[in-house]
């Protein structure tokens, strides 16, 4: 969680419900609030010219979007749009800096929420320049697994589908799935009822 819910709703922060497909925000709009998902799952994506969506991240319970897109004087270059029915903490951007402006802890964690954030971005640009589309997939996979202790072969469910994979990857979703299947082939993953372990 970047901020407790408790402290948001102590500022006026005001909980919004969000049905699959509809969007917290568009690219192009002007960012007016700070967004943190109390249930479901938000991706933030883009469309290329010939319609071709781009995932460049999913978030979950207690993660925030847009927020970086606060601090700065410009539109939305992403959209933000709910994959499932989502209940969402909505705070206006003057409230929110008010509230960093008071707490430098509360600030400590923003930067550390946002540095984890960049690195994520490197991490995935390093992986999506590769003409490989195992090394793109174990690449987002590792940064995945990252977040949990347990390091041994197969103990982490990937939480995504494979046109997620793919999309966040760069990929067309046949790509993701062929490479899937030689990287089981390769006891790089194991596939247990269509879960992919890692």
């Amino acid at each position: 969680m970047v901020i407790n819910e408790s402290i948001l709703h102590s500022v006026g922060a005001e909980i919004k419900e969000y049905k699959p497909t509809e969007n917290l925000f568009c690219e192009g709009d002007s960012p007016h609030y700070y967004y943190q998902i109390i249930t479901g799952e938000v991706k933030l994506n883009n469309y290329s010219e010939e319609g071709k969506e781009f995932i460049q991240n999913i978030l979950t319970d207690g993660q925030s979007c847009g927020e970086s897109i606060l601090f700065i004087d410009k539109p939305y270059p992403m959209n933000a749009e709910a994959i499932t029915d989502c209940q969402v903490l909505r705070l206006h951007k003057s409230v929110f800096f008010t509230l960093l402006s008071e707490s430098s802890e509360l600030c400590m964690e923003i930067n550390s929420f946002l540095s984890q954030r960049l690195y994520y971005k490197f991490i995935m640009m390093q992986n999506i320049s590769s003409q490989s589309p195992s090394t793109r997939l174990k690449g987002l996979m590792d940064y995945l697994k990252s977040f949990q202790d347990d390091e041994r072969p197969y103990s982490f469910m990937v939480p995504l589908t494979r046109q997620q994979m793919a999309s966040l990857t760069g990929l067309c979703v046949e790509t993701a799935i062929r490479t899937i299947k030689h990287m089981e082939k390769d006891k790089i993953v194991k596939i247990e009822n269509r879960k992919i372990l890692y």
